[in-house]
């Protein structure tokens, strides 16, 4: 995987908006919705400020000026070097390191929020629960495990992974089988929300989405768990 990633250092988000480029929005509307995500479940689940944070699979990090003012310490992993040599280019305030798709290279219990987006369906399936595992380890007592994945019951959805050249090969999963793998991890008060159902960033628009975030009607969803 980290081979499949090099390649990509200086064109991800390019490829990113071919992918998505029906849908006639901007790639950066879909990174502002993982934020805006956060931000709530940050407030609804830790109750904490600017809590230290993990982003495991980052690539080049174009989620983390979003981040700024939102969490405290930040850090990064990722499998491609050549990712995380162009995200410490863009992002000098956050701590990034490359690792070997397995261990996390942190100590146990050093983060309050460990988060993976739009990473797990690259993981091999048989490497899932190792994965999770990993997510939890480094999660402090209380803090929060956060995975967001693709929605593979969406259809629009379907059509931005086929038409991404770095998912050909993805494993979709569903919110039901995340929260499977969080317990099966030992996590606690488990649950999912669907989002990325409405193309506006209108307050009306989100009090809709959170509405219907039980539904499998979003592109994404974000399932999580207390460690």
């Amino acid at each position: 995987m980290a081979e499949l990633f090099d390649g990509y250092r200086s064109n991800y988000r390019d490829v990113v908006q071919s992918s998505i480029d029906f849908s006639g929005l901007p790639h950066s509307f879909f990174m502002r919705a993982k934020a805006d995500l956060l931000r709530e479940l940050i407030a609804d689940r830790l109750g904490q400020d600017k809590p230290a944070m993990l982003d495991v699979g980052c690539g080049v990090g174009s989620l983390h000026p979003l981040l700024r003012g939102m969490v405290g310490r930040l850090s990064g992993i990722d499998v491609s070097a050549d990712s995380i040599a162009q995200a410490r280019a863009d992002n000098r305030d956050v701590d990034y390191r490359a690792f070997d798709g397995r261990r996390f290279p942190f100590a146990d219990a050093g983060f309050d929020l460990v988060t993976a987006i739009c990473v797990l369906h690259h993981v091999a399936p048989e490497e899932w629960t190792q994965f999770i595992h990993e997510m939890r380890r480094v999660t402090r007592p209380g803090g929060l495990v956060c995975v967001i994945e693709h929605n593979p019951l969406n259809p629009l959805t379907r059509l931005a992974v086929a038409r991404c050249e770095f998912d050909r090969d993805a494993a979709l999963l569903g919110a039901g089988k995340v929260r499977k793998l969080l317990a099966t991890g030992g996590l606690r008060k488990i649950g999912a929300r669907h989002f990325l159902l409405l193309p506006w960033e209108t307050s009306p628009a989100r009090r809709i989405e959170r509405g219907l975030g039980d539904l499998p009607l979003g592109a994404q969803y974000a399932a999580y768990g207390t460690a």
